[in-house]
């Protein structure tokens, strides 16, 4: 199939698709007019790696997963310390997150909202701790 019909069986935009052979994480066959041919296989791999994009795997995270999910001799605990370092990050980001959540409630609630100037939350982001 060519790459408008990939992209509608995977979901992705032709965009994506070949940003994804560009760097390697996708190979379709080429035709003798040199156009893209993607097989089932390519639109399964396709919508592996839009899945784990979703769940916010890195691209190299994704490279290393395709890469285990095509070797039968794969172990297991490889897929996982990848999916454990990944959760790691993401409760990290959680975590920094919470931290911009709560700084910014404060602001808020240090702010009248009124119509006098002075106000908190550009005197923070200013840099002005006075």
């Amino acid at each position: 199939m060519n790459i408008g019909d990939a992209a509608q069986a995977s979901g992705l935009p032709p965009k994506t698709i070949r940003y994804y052979e560009d760097i390697g994480l996708v190979q379709p066959d080429r035709r003798g007019n040199n156009y893209r041919d993607y097989s089932d296989t390519h639109v399964h791999n396709l919508q592996f790696l839009a899945r784990a994009r979703s769940l916010g795997f890195s691209i190299e995270q994704c490279r290393q997963l395709l890469s285990l999910y095509g070797d039968r001799c794969r172990a297991s605990g490889d897929v996982k310390a990848i999916a454990i370092r990944h959760i790691g990050e993401i409760e990290r980001k959680i975590a920094e997150l919470q931290a911009m959540h709560d700084t910014l409630s404060n602001l808020v609630e240090a702010c009248h909202g009124d119509h006098r100037p002075d106000c908190p939350i550009l005197q923070d982001l200013a840099g002005d701790r006075t």
